[in-house]
């Protein structure tokens, strides 16, 4: 059995959604020696989240960060927790919509995503910053 956890950080990134695919598998090469197992990815923040979806085509991301602001628009009359900015109170309403951690099952040393799969870092925020990500991959060795 392996267990390896690592926390990392990511670069600040500009508000949108960003493939972070490569940038963790680089961060963690002891996936390839995992025949079976998960990997679980976890952000420690409330205004950024992380999501799997369509990664061949960037325009995908773009309608993605679209929609969210049609949908959690910054503004809002009702909202009272806004002395951070504008994008602050959305930012947290989006990263509950999506959430804060994913899990890919391991097979073979690879992440076993679908063909079209990849891993998205969800900005939420103008100037989100740095953000830390805590990667637990587990299973049987090769």
């Amino acid at each position: 059995m392996i267990f390896e956890q690592k926390e990392i950080q990511l670069k600040p990134y500009k508000r949108g959604f960003h493939s972070i695919t490569n940038f963790i598998l680089n961060k963690l090469p002891e996936i390839k020696s995992i025949e079976k197992g998960f990997l679980k990815v976890f952000i420690k923040h409330t205004s950024a989240s992380l999501t799997i979806n369509e990664d061949a085509d960037p325009s995908v991301r773009v309608d993605f960060e679209s929609h969210f602001n049609k949908m959690i628009p910054e503004n809002a009359p009702y909202y009272i927790h806004t002395y951070e900015g504008s994008d602050d109170m959305p930012a947290h309403l989006k990263a509950s919509v999506l959430g804060c951690s994913i899990e890919i099952p391991i097979t073979n040393g690879k992440l076993n995503l679908g063909t079209w799969q990849g891993i998205y870092l969800c900005e939420h925020r103008n100037y989100g910053g740095a953000r830390k990500l805590v990667l637990s991959a587990f299973g049987a060795a090769m």
